[in-house]
C-alpha cells in the first residue's frame, strides 16, 4: 500500500483536479503537522490552486478536515480489508487485524492515529463525526470476526480488542517502535481463547 502520509491520489499533479489536489496537500500536512497548526493558506499554496476553489470546493477548512479524515478511514479501512483476505478462518482473520495494523506502523512517516490526533486537537463537529465513523468502522469489524469465530459474546470481546487496537498504535507512535502490533496480536489471541473458552 502507498504511504498514506504523502500520497492521497494517483496521477500527476496536472492531470489532478483541484479537489484532489487539495486533499492531497491537507492529507500530507495535516497528518505531518496537525489540523490545527496548518493553516489554510499553506494547503492552498502546497496544492497549488486559488483560494476560491478550497472554498468552492469544500466551503471552509473544517470541511476540508472532514473530508481529509474521510480519506484516511477510507483507506485504513480498504488495507486492512484487503490485508485479511490472505488468512482462511475468522480466527485467522481477527488476529490478522493487528498484523495489518502493523503494516501501517511500519509506513514511513507514521505519526499515529489521524483520528486522535485530529479529536485531540480540534474537537469540532466535523471531526467527531469523522472519528466516530472509523472506530464504529473497527469495532464492528472486530467484533463481527469475533461473531464469525463463534466467541459467546462478541461485542464484549470487540469492545477489548478495540482498545488493544487503538493502545498499539499510540504505543507504536509514542515509543517509535511498529512492533507493537506484535504484542497487540498476542493479547487479543489471549482474550479470544479466553473467550471461546468460557
Amino acid at each position: 500500500m502507498k504511504n498514506m502520509a504523502t500520497k492521497m491520489t494517483s496521477g500527476s499533479p496536472a492531470r489532478q483536479t483541484a479537489r484532489e489536489r487539495l486533499l492531497a496537500a491537507a492529507n500530507e500536512l495535516f497528518y505531518r503537522e496537525g489540523v490545527h497548526t496548518v493553516g489554510i493558506d499553506r494547503v492552498i499554496e502546497q496544492a497549488g490552486v486559488a483560494k476560491a476553489s478550497l472554498y468552492n470546493t469544500f466551503g471552509s477548512k473544517d470541511e476540508l478536515v472532514g473530508a481529509y479524515l474521510e480519506g484516511r478511514h477510507a483507506r485504513t479501512a480498504a488495507h486492512i480489508t484487503h490485508s485479511l483476505e490472505k488468512y482462511r478462518t475468522p480466527r485467522e482473520k481477527l488476529l490478522g487485524v493487528f498484523e495489518a495494523q502493523g503494516e501501517l506502523f511500519a509506513e514511513p512517516g507514521f505519526r499515529g492515529c489521524a483520528f486522535v490526533s485530529a479529536s485531540s486537537e480540534s474537537p469540532s463537529e466535523v471531526v467527531s463525526r469523522a472519528s466516530d465513523s472509523y472506530r464504529t468502522w473497527v469495532r464492528d469489524l472486530l467484533t463481527g470476526l469475533a461473531r464469525d469465530a463463534g466467541v459467546p459474546d462478541p461485542e464484549a470481546l470487540g469492545r477489548k480488542l478495540h482498545m488493544i487496537y487503538d493502545g498499539a498504535s499510540l504505543s507504536a507512535r509514542a515509543d517509535l517502535d511498529p512492533s507493537a502490533c506484535v504484542d497487540a496480536r498476542d493479547a487479543a489471541e489471549v482474550l479470544l481463547d479466553a473467550a471461546l473458552a468460557s
